[in-house]
């Protein structure tokens, strides 16, 4: 599986952006695909994953209420939607899947494929 994260950019706080992560390369229902992010000097964190199949979500919580994870079947994409971001989302943001939903669904190291990243800063 092959992952191409796009839609990162500068916002004000409080601002919104869509990020969108292209899977190619094959992917069935019980996917899970996840997004995280990691800051300077930080450890990667969890931030929403969706089984690909549909059914299952899960949110950080210090994203719950303001990010949405979705995903477009026909297209091949998942989406994070993050509404009311603030500093402290500032951020690269990395997709990321593995072939079966998991009950670890916000440990990295359960992930095997992963996109390149992508660049969120939320300006105060």
């Amino acid at each position: 599986v092959q992952l191409q994260a796009s839609g990162g950019g500068l916002v004000q706080a409080g601002g919104s952006l869509r990020l969108s992560c292209a899977a190619s390369g094959g992917t069935d229902s019980d996917y899970a695909l996840a997004w995280f992010r990691q800051a300077p000097g930080k450890e990667r964190e969890f931030v929403a994953a969706l089984r690909w199949g549909g059914g299952r979500y899960a949110y950080a919580d210090s994203v719950k209420g303001r990010f949405t994870i979705s995903r477009d079947n026909a297209k091949g994409t998942v989406y994070l939607q993050m509404n009311n971001l603030n500093p402290e989302d500032t951020s690269v943001y990395y997709c990321a899947a593995r072939v079966r939903w998991t009950t670890n669904w916000g440990t990295a190291n359960e992930y095997g494929y992963w996109g390149q990243g992508t660049q969120v800063t939320v300006s105060s």
